[in-house]
């Protein structure tokens, strides 16, 4: 039996890329919603108006949401890292990772952390929390924590949002200081903040023993 013939418009059968989030997501970062329209995107983008509203049928709130969880995407495998050798030198990696997704999509990191309150909906906001809560469960997986108390879970979701907000500072001080410092800062901030909740919870206090004979 003869292979069944390619798909019609495009050599090979080959399938055109999803459009325009990337674009979106920078416009929707230096404006405000009713300020961009289809044909920005598009014209951004440099695809035609048809395509755009081909792909996102449901205007430009469906192409938002879509532009969000792109980045949002991207964003979590920041934190992807092998659980391999002292956990401290795993979460500066991470963090390098994530420093230079700031600075390579500085517009898209600014829409996607202020996508709650740019064009807010329940999806909306639902994705920027994945992406803190998958921040989240990815340091407590390399921390080897298992059944995280509320106070260590708190110690931790604190430090993320305080990431986020000098991420945002960063960016808005001309990326000074150096990423490199600014990341060693992080992480100092992360250990400070996990003696302060060790004075008052034994499983803290247990774990930031660990992560001082890790070396």
């Amino acid at each position: 039996m003869s292979p069944p013939p390619p798909a019609r418009g495009r050599p090979g059968g080959a399938r055109r890329p999803r459009p325009t989030p990337p674009a979106a997501l920078s416009l929707f970062a230096h404006s405000a919603p009713e300020d961009v329209s289809l044909d920005d995107v598009a014209e951004a983008a440099g695809v035609s108006r048809p395509l755009v509203y081909r792909y996102f049928p449901g205007g430009k709130q469906q192409l938002y949401e879509a532009a969000l969880g792109s980045a949002a995407d991207e964003l979590r495998h920041c934190f992807d890292e092998p659980h391999e050798g002292p956990r401290l030198p795993r979460l500066s990696r991470a963090l390098d990772r994530y420093l230079t997704f700031v600075d390579e999509h500085d517009a898209g990191f600014s829409a996607l952390l202020q996508g709650g309150s740019v064009v807010e909906t329940s999806r909306t906001t639902a994705i920027v929390d994945g992406v803190r809560r998958a921040a989240a469960e990815h340091i407590l997986s390399h921390l080897g924590v298992a059944e995280a108390g509320p106070r260590l879970r708190m110690t931790i979701r604190m430090w993320i949002t305080a990431v986020e907000a000098a991420s945002l500072i960063w960016l808005d001080e001309d990326k000074q200081p150096p990423a490199g410092e600014l990341r060693d800062w992080l992480v100092e901030q992360f250990v400070a903040g996990l003696e302060v909740t060790g004075r008052r919870d034994p499983q803290t206090e247990e774990l930031v023993r660990a992560l001082a004979a890790d070396g």
